[in-house]
C-alpha cells in the first residue's frame, strides 16, 4: 500500500465520519417529532419514488427548468459509477469497471455525453438565476450564494472527471482500453496532450485528487445547504402519503385525555415526516409560484412555511437534545407567531396547488391545518368572522344563520322523498348546505333533481336530517366541531344503510368519500358531474342538438380536480352539446387557479392584495366565453361575484354543468 492510498484512507474516513455525524444529527431532530406510520404500502411508495424521484414527473411540468434538473439529476446518478471507481482506486489503484464488458461501454459513453449535458445545464441554471433572475428562484442573497456554490461544485466534479479521463487516455498513448467508449474525452485528450506526453501521469494524479476532494467536499457541504434535498428528497418522496390517504387530513384523537397539545405550536408538535419536509425542501419556489394567495398579494408563501419549519428545528432541536434549558431567547419563541404569523396561516385556501407542484412531495397543507388547529383548539385565536361561522355550525348545522328545519324547502312541489319517508332507494342525493340554503345554488340543486327524475333514478334526500359535512370546520382548524358533525352524519347514514351517494359539492364529495371512512362511514360517493356523464352515455339523458352557438369555459374546482382527479367528466358532458364551443383558460385542469373560497376562506374577508376571485374571473372573461361553467357551489358564488365586480354580468353568466345540460335535453 502506497502513500497515496494511506492519505486517501485518512481523507475517506474523515469525510464519511463527518457526513454520518451530520446525517445522524438530522435523524435525531426527526425523532423529536410526533410518531406517524409511513412504513405501509411499500409497493405504492416504491412506485411513487420511481415516478416522482427518478422519473422527475413533477419537475418536468416546467419543461425548461424540468429538463435542466432532469439532466443534472441523471447525470449525477450515472456519474456514481465514475465516483465509486475513483473511490475504490483510492484503496486499490489498478481498479477499473472494465470487467463489466459491454456494460462498461455503456457506462463510459453515457458519462461522456451526460458530462457535457450537465455542464450546459449548470451554466444555464446559473444564467437563469443570476442573469434572467427568474422570480420564483429569488429566495434571498444567502440562498443565491448557496445555489451558486452547489452549481459550481457540480461543475468542478464533472470537469475534474473529464480531466481524469483525458489525462488517463493520454497516459496510455491515446489508446482506449477494451470496451471503453469516450469519444469526447478522446478528442479533448488529443487537444490538451501530445503523444507520449511525459506529464500525463502527473496530471492524472492531480485530477484524481481534485475529483475525490470535490466529491467529498460537495457531499459534506450538503447538510449545511438547501441542497440537502439531494440526500433527503428520495426518502421524502418514499414517505409521502399514498393511496386513499393522499390528501386526507389526519384525525385527532380528541378522546385521549393524555394528549396535552392539539395541533402545532412549535416544531416538536409536528410529525417526523413534517420535519423531514423542511429538510427536503429545495426552495425552488414552485409552490409559492402556484399559490393563489401569494399570487394576489397575501402574506403567504408555502415555501417560507416549510423553510421556517427547518430553521426553527435547527435552532431549537439541539437545545432539546442537550437538555439546555438556559437559552431563554430561543426556548421562549415558538414556530407559530414568531416564525410563522397567524395571517399567513389564515390566508391559505387549501387548494393543494403547492402540494401538487412540489417536486419532492412536501405536504404543505397538512402542516398549515395543524397550525390552525393549535390556534383554534388551544388558543381560541382566530379571525372574528369565524365566531359566527362556528356558532352557526354548532346550532344550525350550517355555516350560515339559516334554520336547520328549512333545509329541504327547496324540494317543495318536486315530489322528492326523504329517507325518513321511504329509505328504499338506489342512491342518496347529498344536497349540502349551499344547495339547501343559497338561493342561487338551489337552482342547481333543482336542476340535478330534475335530471335524476328524467333519468328515472330512484333517489332520496336526508332533508332536515342532513348536517354540514364538516369540511369548513375541519379546514379552519376546528377539529372538535368537525368531528361532531361528521360522526352525527355517519350515524344517520349508517342507520339508513346508505351505500351510494351523489353530491354537487366537491367539498362534501371529498369529505364523504375520503375522510368519512375515518369515522366508520364507507360509501360509494360520486360527484354529480360524473353521474350526469354516465346518464348521458347510457342514453338515460338525451341531449338536444338545437342549441344556439355559445362559447363556454370550464373552471376546475380544486377539491374536484387536484384532490380527486375529476377533470374530464364535466368537459365531456359539455362536449356532447352541439354548437357549444369549449374554450380553456390558460390555468386549467391540474394547473387550475383557485376561486378563493376553499379552506374556510369563503367565510373570511380578503383585506390584503387583489381578491382571488377577481383574478380568476378576469381570466375567465378574457377567454371571450359567454358562459363560465362550474361544478361547485363555492366556485359559482366566487366567480359570480368576481364577474359582477368587473361589471360583466350582462355579457357573461355563470352556470353549473347540471343547469347547462338541463337546458339542452329533449
Amino acid at each position: 500500500m502506497g502513500l497515496k492510498n494511506i492519505i486517501f484512507i485518512i481523507v475517506f474516513i474523515l469525510s464519511f465520519s463527518f457526513l454520518f455525524y451530520n446525517l445522524n444529527r438530522v435523524i435525531k431532530f426527526l425523532k423529536l417529532g410526533q410518531k406517524e406510520n409511513r412504513f405501509d404500502n411499500i409497493y405504492e411508495r416504491i412506485k411513487n419514488v420511481l415516478k416522482v424521484a427518478f422519473g422527475q414527473s413533477k419537475l418536468l411540468r416546467d419543461p425548461i427548468a424540468g429538463t435542466i434538473h432532469f439532466l443534472i439529476f441523471w447525470g449525477f446518478v450515472l456519474f456514481l459509477f465514475a465516483v465509486v471507481e475513483s473511490i475504490i482506486q483510492g484503496f486499490y489503484s489498478p481498479f477499473s469497471w472494465q470487467f463489466l464488458g459491454l456494460l462498461y461501454s455503456l457506462i463510459t459513453i453515457v458519462q461522456d455525453i451526460f458530462g457535457v449535458l450537465v455542464i450546459i445545464s449548470c451554466l444555464y441554471a446559473l444564467f437563469r438565476r443570476f442573469v434572467q433572475k427568474v422570480p420564483r428562484l429569488n429566495a434571498g442573497k444567502k440562498e443565491s450564494i448557496d445555489a451558486a456554490i452547489i452549481l459550481v461544485l457540480i461543475l468542478l466534479v464533472v470537469m475534474s472527471m473529464f480531466g481524469l479521463n483525458i489525462s488517463h487516455i493520454a497516459e496510455r498513448g491515446f489508446i482506449l482500453s477494451k470496451y471503453e467508449l469516450r469519444p469526447l474525452s478522446e478528442i479533448l485528450s488529443q487537444s490538451f496532450f501530445k503523444l507520449n506526453s511525459s506529464n500525463a501521469s502527473s496530471w492524472y494524479e492531480i485530477f484524481w485528487w481534485m475529483h475525490i476532494l470535490f466529491v467529498f467536499g460537495f457531499m459534506n457541504y450538503l447538510p449545511y445547504s438547501k441542497h440537502f434535498h439531494v440526500i433527503t428528497s428520495i426518502p421524502n418522496v418514499y414517505f409521502n402519503k399514498v393511496g386513499k390517504e393522499k390528501y386526507v387530513l389526519k384525525k385527532l384523537d380528541l378522546e385521549d385525555e393524555k394528549i396535552e397539545q392539539y395541533g402545532v405550536l412549535d416544531f416538536e408538535h409536528l410529525t417526523w415526516k413534517q420535519i423531514l419536509d423542511g429538510f427536503a425542501c429545495t426552495e425552488c419556489g414552485r409552490c409559492t409560484e402556484a399559490c393563489p394567495a401569494a399570487n394576489t398579494g397575501k402574506p403567504l408563501s408555502p415555501r417560507k412555511i416549510i423553510v421556517d419549519i427547518r430553521k426553527r428545528t435547527e435552532e431549537k432541536a439541539p437545545l432539546l437534545l442537550n437538555q439546555d434549558n438556559e437559552n431563554e431567547d430561543i426556548l421562549s419563541k415558538t414556530l407559530v407567531h414568531y416564525y410563522i404569523k397567524d395571517e399567513e396561516l389564515w390566508s391559505c385556501t387549501t387548494c393543494n396547488a403547492c402540494v401538487y407542484e412540489c417536486p419532492v412531495t412536501i405536504e404543505h397543507v397538512d402542516s398549515i391545518i395543524d397550525m390552525r388547529r393549535n390556534l383554534v383548539l388551544m388558543e381560541s385565536n382566530f379571525p372574528a368572522e369565524l365566531n359566527t361561522v362556528f356558532k352557526n355550525l354548532e346550532t344550525n348545522f350550517t355555516p350560515w344563520a339559516f334554520n336547520a328545519s328549512d333545509r329541504a324547502n327547496w324540494a317543495e312541489g318536486m315530489g322528492v322523498k326523504t329517507m325518513a319517508e321511504d329509505p328504499s332507494c338506489e342512491i342518496l342525493f347529498w344536497v349540502g348546505c349551499a344547495g339547501s340554503f343559497d338561493a342561487r345554488y338551489q337552482k342547481v340543486t333543482k336542476s340535478i333533481a330534475k335530471l335524476l327524475q328524467i333519468a328515472n333514478i330512484n333517489f332520496r334526500i336526508l332533508g332536515n336530517e342532513e348536517k354540514c359535512n364538516g369540511d369548513t370546520a375541519r379546514r379552519l382548524g376546528n377539529e372538535y366541531l368537525a368531528q361532531l358533525l361528521m360522526k352525527d352524519n355517519v350515524d344517520k347514514l349508517n342507520s339508513y344503510n346508505v351505500k351510494k351517494i351523489v353530491t354537487a359539492c366537491p367539498h362534501c364529495y371529498n369529505s364523504l368519500k375520503n375522510e368519512y371512512p375515518q369515522f366508520g362511514g364507507n360509501y360509494e360517493v360520486v360527484h354529480h358531474t360524473e353521474l350526469i356523464l354516465q346518464l348521458i352515455e347510457e342514453g338515460k339523458i338525451k341531449i338536444n342538438h338545437n342549441q344556439n352557438k355559445q362559447k363556454v369555459t370550464y373552471h376546475d374546482s380544486c377539491y374536484l380536480g387536484r384532490y380527486n382527479s375529476i377533470y374530464e367528466q364535466p368537459r365531456k358532458s359539455l362536449s356532447k352539446i352541439k354548437n357549444l364551443e369549449i374554450v380553456e383558460m390558460k390555468r386549467s385542469r391540474d394547473k387550475g387557479f383557485c376561486c378563493g373560497a376553499g379552506g374556510g376562506r369563503m367565510f373570511l374577508e380578503e383585506t390584503i392584495g387583489t381578491r382571488i376571485n377577481i383574478n380568476r374571473a378576469e381570466e375567465a372573461i378574457n377567454t371571450g366565453s359567454d358562459v363560465v361553467a362550474s361544478a361547485c357551489p363555492f366556485c359559482m358564488t366566487m366567480l359570480t361575484d368576481g364577474i359582477k365586480s368587473l361589471e360583466k354580468s350582462e355579457t357573461v353568466s355563470v352556470k353549473d354543468i347540471a343547469e347547462i345540460v338541463l337546458e339542452n335535453i329533449n
